[in-house]
């Protein structure tokens, strides 16, 4: 990228770390109601699934934002739209301290949850900022934002218990203010933006943005991103009230062991980037996925009675999760989604350099649907089941499905490199085989050669 002759190693440090830490104050406002909702449930006597309504509503919102909100980051520059999405939300989480019926609440919550959107802007901005080598552990320390979910769990009991629910939503709504201020105040424009401003070029229409979505590849990484990121934050929401169910912890308790599963859910996706980098994306995704499926099944396991007929008496036991292992159960869980996050948005930036903002929205869009969906479906279970574990038998059924999938996709890719001599190595199978030599390109096959050579043609849909 020609942009990015005269970037300097501070640039790119102050752009990514601005914003990294505005997408943590973002995803803390983000996933409020998984604490303050809990006093909301107890102070309206909701049940289950409106519970799970309620703290699925902001999810809604940040979900269904990211399409256009990326795509408006690709057309004005991801400084300027991350700040003005940062003030609107801080009005709307003021706000919410204002309501008290059930309908308001839900409301109150589709403002907040843009703060969710912010996700899509700054997977754009961040990018433009970095080259291909560099951009899935760029990306991946931009997405150690998810942190603010451990930061709302960890801290916001405290505040919720000293000050009451209302108060901790303007705390709330302060600190995100200062946020956009001070983002916009210590970033430039994005290389990209700014190249493209001073030769007067317009931006590109929202159509044409759109265009790399007609491709089935974009929506196979969304439904990935269902699991990885959409189950995430589910549990982040869901987790406190499992906590106070089913073991009978204080809330304080439970949110701090929420944070102990958000917190390697978060950080570590740093390190899943750093390896999608080094060992290939396709790769960690077959660890992610595979490892999710061990420990989901142990979870669904729901507390068990058994009466074995013995040689002299029936014979008793249970079979039950304890809270220690449990707990550790979650945080290994946590720690592989992570990984599985930073690998699926490693592959946006090389098949699609040019609609980062745009395919990046849909990805995260219906990745954040499943956070929207998973707790409801929660709720919902809980009522008409009457298991608690229903939840992990839901993401065990999601997270196999996913694994079935891919697996049977990359071998009809493999068969394809296999029999096609002249296929370019796919960017999706790093890591899993050596790379094959491919035979020199005719010159008329202008598509193949710019694969080949990390050009920008557009990746075969079928891939």
């Amino acid at each position: 990228m020609n942009e990015l002759e005269h970037v300097t190693h501070g640039q790119q440090n102050r752009a990514l770390g601005m914003s990294t830490f505005s997408f943590t104050v973002c995803f803390a406002v983000w996933t409020i109601f998984s604490i303050i909702g809990l006093k909301i449930k107890m102070d309206l006597g909701l049940s289950d699934t409106q519970f799970g309504i309620l703290v699925a509503t902001p999810i809604l919102t940040g979900s269904l934002s990211r399409i256009f909100l990326g795509i408006w980051t690709d057309q004005f520059g991801g400084r300027r739209v991350f700040t003005i999405v940062m003030l609107l939300t801080s009005v709307a989480v003021y706000l919410l301290s204002t309501v008290s019926t059930y309908p308001m609440f839900l409301v109150a919550a589709l403002g907040v949850g843009l703060a969710g959107g912010s996700f899509a802007v700054g997977i754009a901005y961040t990018s433009k900022w970095y080259d291909k080598e560099h951009q899935g552990t760029a990306l991946g320390i931009f997405g150690m934002g998810n942190v603010g979910a451990a930061v709302t769990t960890f801290g916001a009991p405290f505040l919720l218990v000293a000050m009451g629910w209302e108060k901790t939503a303007q705390v709330y709504a302060v600190i995100l203010f200062v946020t956009a201020i001070t983002f916009y105040l210590f970033t430039k424009e994005d290389p990209a933006t700014a190249a493209r401003k001073a030769k007067g070029e317009k931006p590109r229409g929202a159509w044409m943005q759109l265009e790399p979505l007609k491709n089935p590849q974009v929506w196979r990484f969304s439904l990935y991103y269902f699991f990885v990121f959409g189950a995430f934050v589910s549990l982040a929401l869901w987790l406190p009230r499992y906590y106070v169910g089913v073991y009978g912890l204080e809330i304080t308790t439970a949110g701090m062991l929420t944070a102990a599963y958000a917190l390697p859910g978060s950080v570590f996706r740093a390190l899943g980037g750093w390896m999608s980098d080094k060992y290939g994306a396709r790769s960690v995704m077959y660890w992610t996925f595979t490892a999710c499926v061990v420990i989901c099944f142990f979870l669904s396991y729901p507390e068990t009675s058994y009466i074995v007929q013995g040689i002299n008496a029936p014979i008793e036991f249970d079979i039950a999760i304890s809270l220690p292992v449990f707990v550790t159960l979650t945080v290994i869980l946590g720690f592989f989604m992570s990984l599985g996050k930073a690998a699926v948005y490693k592959h946006i930036p090389v098949y699609y350099p040019d609609h980062v903002g745009s395919v990046g929205g849909l990805v995260g869009m219906i990745g954040g649907l499943g956070g929207f969906v998973l707790p409801i479906s929660y709720g919902v279970m809980n009522d008409m089941i009457g298991v608690w574990t229903s939840c992990f038998m839901l993401l065990f059924v999601l997270v196999g499905t996913a694994l079935i999938w891919m697996h049977f996709t990359i071998k009809r890719m493999e068969a394809r490199a296999d029999d096609t001599r002249n296929l370019p190595e796919f960017p999706e199978m790093e890591g899993l085989h050596p790379p094959k030599k491919a035979a020199v390109p005719v010159a008329n096959d202008v598509s193949s050669t710019l694969a080949q050579t990390g050009g920008g043609a557009m990746p075969n849909p079928a891939t």
